[in-house]
């Protein structure tokens, strides 16, 4: 199976929904996965645009990558989202239930990209790739694990959320730690 068929699929499950799917080089040797699309991603149709966006390129500029060189999705292609009373719309994290039916999917993908490392940002891509709803990205983040996808074994770097930083700004250097960590284990493998 094909990327591009692996999408067409994803969309026939989710009929009338606007989907992001993922974007870079489908053979990159770096897989980032993020949670879900946010507004900016949906009205763009690209993952990781908008602040988290900005942060990932600061991200990217540190392991001396471009997003070219690399293959960027999201375990939900599309944006979960609440409406408050006033009918203000907003991002929300994906319930358990919607994780559960992208994550075989995302598996899918995983194999059809072939990476020889996966960069989970966040909890819910760490969980999913895992196949773990216990893990955190606090137990888990900043050092190289090995992870079988699919009965085929990766490495796997987990990551704090590249808009954490924007909510907890504490976190910058523990962020920039782990990237340093995750820039001298490509090094090393390349």
């Amino acid at each position: 199976m094909s990327l591009s068929k692996l999408y067409q699929e994803i969309t026939a499950f989710y009929p009338g929904t606007e989907l992001v799917f993922g974007d870079g080089d489908a053979k990159a040797s770096l897989l980032l996965i993020g949670e879900a699309p946010g507004r900016d991603e949906v009205e763009q149709k690209k993952p990781f645009v908008g602040k988290a966006g900005k942060n990932l390129n600061e991200f990217l500029d540190v392991l001396g990558l471009r997003r070219e060189q690399i293959y960027i999705t999201n375990v939900c292609k599309f944006r979960p989202f609440k409406v408050s009373a006033k009918g203000t719309v907003s991002n929300r994290p994906p319930t358990k239930q919607e994780v559960l039916q992208a994550q075989d999917f995302l598996h899918r993908e995983i194999g059809e990209i072939a990476p020889r490392m996966i960069v989970t940002l966040g909890n819910t891509p760490l969980r999913a790739v895992r196949n773990d709803p216990a893990a955190t990205i606090g137990a888990w983040h900043g050092r190289p694990e090995k992870v079988m996808v699919n009965a085929r074994q990766y490495h796997l770097f987990a990551l704090y959320h590249p808009a954490s930083i924007i909510y907890n700004p504490s976190l910058k250097e523990v962020y920039r730690g782990d990237l340093c960590a995750l820039a001298k284990w490509l090094q090393k493998e390349s």
